[in-house]
């Protein structure tokens, strides 16, 4: 393993690292604190490794998570969005676990927030297609109408191992819950 320095932007540097998951390569960069892209790599490239803290907590919520388990970790993120992305990128970090919003209730959302009657559906798929943090930011539980699943850089069927893997998780719990009830 070694450090590779990606590129620079505005005198900063910006560290890579990848690991395997149950569904892939992921890339992630940092700036040196903070995380500020996760995705998954179809394409192969060398392994890299900094030794960052923020690359190790990420590495840990990842764990948790494809062990389904809901990740008990934040992770420092900087996102470079522009406001209306920060805006849609917020509301789907409220997204409970294992649960789904559609386009539409997003956009819905957000214009609630600001007062106004609508907002378009089309305009929050755009602003997702901007998340630099996949499954940190869980643009996967964003669907289309009727429930399709539609839009995910990460490809449809991750999409669907995702949201199958995180409601699979709901329900055992709910389930323990109410036996435990009983």
């Amino acid at each position: 393993m070694h450090v590779l320095l990606w590129y620079r932007k505005a005198d900063m540097a910006v560290y890579v690292h990848t690991c395997n998951s149950l569904l892939g390569l992921i890339r992630m960069t940092s700036d040196g604190q903070s995380l500020t892209s996760l995705k998954f790599e179809d394409h192969p490239m060398p392994e890299t490794s900094a030794d960052l803290p923020v690359f190790e907590q990420t590495e840990h919520w990842l764990n948790q998570y494809f062990k389904n388990k809901i990740p008990d970790i934040d992770i420092p993120v900087f996102l470079p969005v522009t406001p209306f992305q920060n805006e849609v990128l917020s509301v789907v970090s409220s997204i409970p676990y294992g649960t789904t919003m559609t386009y539409d209730q997003v956009a819905r959302r957000i214009a609630s927030k600001r007062g106004i009657r609508n907002m378009s559906a089309q305009a929050v798929g755009n602003a997702l297609a901007h998340n630099p943090v996949w499954l940190i930011i869980p643009c996967h539980r964003v669907i289309g109408k009727n429930g399709e699943l539609t839009g995910y850089a990460g490809g449809l069927e991750r999409k669907a191992f995702l949201l199958k893997m995180e409601q699979e998780l709901l329900f055992q719990m709910t389930h323990h819950l109410l036996n435990n009830e009983e």
